[in-house]
């Protein structure tokens, strides 16, 4: 089971590339979650599996230390970086819409790598809600400035 919650933690693998795991995993998580924003409902329903189950496994992992190789917490967040975009009908990697995801890519990896405000606060926490919950926050807030621009854009 171990095993098992160490590949959902890496996200398949991706967060054991030998430089950058977390841009790594959070560009695995851009390219699975590009199709995924064809409905809004199936990448609502994908960030919620992601962040029960990253929750379980980087529970099972990581003895309350942020593995560089844990990443499903990058996917949660670039997950939810993006998910404004499912709402604005932003389909495929085409012209602006690649702009759009750029910036969702950008401001999240800003932030997780920052730790503005509450990311910090959950940063230092050491246990899977801390892992996860600085992600997720950054990844909120990244979604939230997305969403904001794309309004007035």
């Amino acid at each position: 089971m171990r095993s098992f919650a160490r590949m959902i933690a890496s996200f398949g693998g991706s967060g054991f590339a030998p430089r950058a795991p977390g841009t790594v995993g959070s560009l695995a998580a851009l390219v699975v979650g590009v199709p995924l924003l064809q409905h809004a409902a199936w990448m609502g329903m994908a960030i919620a599996v992601c962040c029960v189950i990253g929750y379980w496994a980087t529970a099972m992992v990581s003895d309350g230390e942020d593995h560089g190789w844990i990443v499903i917490d990058e996917v949660a967040g670039m997950w939810l970086s993006m998910w404004p975009l499912a709402q604005l009908h932003v389909h495929a990697l085409r012209g602006a819409d690649f702009l759009w995801l750029a910036l969702a890519f950008a401001l999240f990896r800003l932030f997780d790598i920052t730790k503005p405000g509450p990311v910090g606060w959950f940063d230092r926490r050491h246990d899977a809600v801390g892992i996860m919950g600085d992600d997720i926050v950054a990844g909120m807030g990244a979604g939230l400035i997305v969403m904001a621009l794309h309004a007035i854009a």
